[in-house]
């Protein structure tokens, strides 16, 4: 699995889908699947997905442009994350094959859209300590706090729209391998917990117990250059017009059970990386 947010990137501006992926942040992944298809072209199909998302500015390559601000910005995190998902797969070439229940070293390309749940829990390095801390209870972009109604604490648990396409070769009646690629598109800018403006610190200790203001202080900028304006209360510390989103590239091995072409169910462990 791979994160598409607001920390790391590529040279320049900032950009949407693949344009700042970071492959060096990509973690393997596992889960298990179930599909169900009442026909050789359409699947109905049930999968749950364990995994961590990440993402470091760290690891941005100067280059003299607008990443310079990303790369000094400091920040990094890692989201352990849980998701299921439905989605419906379509087989489009089954409407060109001779005899479709005779899958034997048939491949089979196919696309699916479905809709699915997900839970995060963004940790940030804390400088001073190098331990992994939560980030969500620390109100890091001031969530919750009075002086900004518009940013209300974010929920750990989101809704996703999955997107992708893949592949199925069948090494025999009953047996397949597969590879697919899984976007997700959210609804929540805070997987990585970055998404707006610093804030003051002042109000961590005004609104945040004492045992975890100062943290919170620390975990909200962590910034190379703490003296730049680039990095004081109400600059951009990332884009809230962009919410985050993940993506997986997906190794695949399935079974089908039953005892006749009208029960097509495929259940198997695939490994994501």
């Amino acid at each position: 699995m791979n994160l598409l947010g607001d920390l790391g990137g590529t040279a320049g501006i900032g950009r949407k889908f693949i344009k700042d992926n970071n492959f060096q942040m990509t973690k393997v992944s596992f889960g298990a699947w179930l599909t169900y298809q009442p026909s050789e072209w359409l699947g109905f199909r049930l999968g749950l997905n364990i995994g961590t998302l990440e993402g470091d500015d760290a690891i941005i390559k100067s280059k003299g442009g607008f990443e310079e601000a990303r790369k000094l910005r400091n920040s990094n995190v890692k989201s352990p994350l849980q998701e299921a998902f439905l989605v419906a797969e379509v087989y489009p070439t089954v409407f060109f094959e001779y005899d479709p229940t005779d899958v034997f070293h048939k491949l089979r390309p196919y696309g699916l859209i479905g809709v699915g749940v997900f839970r995060f829990r963004p940790q940030g390095t804390d400088p001073v300590t190098g331990n992994w801390v939560d980030l969500q209870p620390l109100r890091t972009e001031g969530q919750g706090f009075p002086e900004f109604p518009d940013r209300q604490p974010y929920k750990l648990t989101q809704l996703n729209v999955p997107v992708g396409i893949g592949a199925k070769y069948f090494l025999n009646e009953t047996m397949h391998i597969g590879v697919e690629i899984i976007h997700r598109t959210t609804f929540t800018d805070y997987i990585d917990d970055v998404s707006t403006t610093y804030i003051d610190p002042a109000l961590f200790h005004a609104h945040l117990p004492a045992s975890q203001a100062a943290l919170a202080e620390r975990m909200a900028n962590k910034s190379l250059a703490p003296s730049s304006t680039y990095y004081q209360a109400g600059a951009k510390r990332g884009t809230p017009e962009n919410n985050d989103a993940y993506y997986s590239f997906c190794l695949k091995v399935g079974w089908r059970l039953g005892s006749d072409n009208r029960w097509n169910n495929s259940t198997r462990c695939p490994v994501r990386f």
